[in-house]
């Protein structure tokens, strides 16, 4: 009966023990950590997500290590600018595990080394800039930031994924000397926009009367082109009235002469007595031998024809 007492005991002490080896064996990692495994104390490897296998009784989870994105708190850092003016800075830096042996080994506090680095980071990257650089350049800065950290963060097993200047905080007297700055700025702006009004105003004023200017000549020229065309035509008229009258003196002789004379005669007395401010017109009794006369000339040339 001992006997089969101590086979028993000693089948359920190597099953434990096989239960056991299998337990210290396997080991699950979950997705979002890693484990760090030591062996007599001593580094051995990481375990990355999933089912492992160590070394039963020989091998050991050392550390459990989260390689989820973290952010440090939000911290504030007194920064004096290029131009000689203290403000504070509130920032943040966010990182993630990537070498899980590199942090543990390396670094006791993670935390506190990324911050003291970033503090000291931060305060050269401002000390570049001047105050109103600081305020319109937190892009690049937050990239110079993220890069000079990254450069001393990679020996701890650390990625450095971003960095953020959340607000430059600055005394009431800064404030006070930037407000009446954008006033100024502003009364420099609207001068100058209304000194280029009145320029363009002038500009305008100057082209109209430029533009006028050219009309008006086009004008005289154009009047002066029709006065000049009248004239030419008028003196086509008489050249060809001459031409007529010489042929007609050409073949009436004298009568033709006397003829265009007393023409010439009665049509200026008729321009006299058509005259507004003629009243009373006095005929020289030398008309009337006029007038016969050019009663005896056309029917002399009604004869003639």
């Amino acid at each position: 009966m001992e006997i089969i007492t101590y086979s028993t005991v000693t089948t359920l002490l190597i099953l434990l023990l096989a239960l056991l080896s299998v337990y210290k064996g396997i080991k699950v990692v979950p997705q979002s950590q890693v484990f760090v495994v030591e062996r007599f104390g001593k580094y051995t490897r990481t375990l990355p997500a999933g089912l492992n296998f160590i070394i039963p009784f020989l091998d050991g989870v050392a550390h459990r290590l989260s390689i989820l994105e973290r952010q440090l708190p939000e911290f504030a850092i007194s920064v004096i600018t290029k131009d000689n003016v203290e403000v504070k800075l509130e920032a943040t830096v966010f990182y993630r595990i990537v070498d899980a042996a590199a942090s543990v080994y390396r670094i006791q506090d993670i935390d506190t080394a990324i911050y003291t680095a970033a503090t000291s980071i931060v305060r050269s990257a401002a000390g570049k800039l001047e105050l109103d650089e600081l305020q319109s350049s937190r892009e690049s800065m937050n990239e110079e930031i993220a890069q000079n950290l990254q450069d001393a963060a990679t020996i701890w097993g650390v990625e450095i994924t971003r960095t953020e200047i959340t607000d430059v905080v600055i005394d009431d007297e800064t404030k006070s000397a930037q407000r009446q700055q954008l006033n100024a700025e502003r009364e420099r702006r609207a001068a100058i926009a209304r000194a280029e009004g009145d320029k363009k105003s002038v500009e305008l004023a100057a082209e109209a009367k430029l533009y006028e200017a050219k009309k008006e000549a086009e004008a005289i020229k154009i009047t002066a082109d029709a006065q000049a065309y009248a004239i030419e035509v008028e003196a086509k008229a008489n050249a060809e009235q001459t031409r007529v009258i010489g042929a007609a003196i050409m073949d009436n002789g004298q009568p033709a002469i006397e003829f265009e004379v007393l023409k010439r005669q009665i049509e200026a007395l008729g321009t006299v007595a058509a005259g507004n401010s003629t009243k009373t017109v006095i005929i020289p009794s030398e008309i009337t031998g006029v007038i016969g006369s050019l009663e005896t000339l056309l029917s002399q040339a009604n004869v003639n024809k």
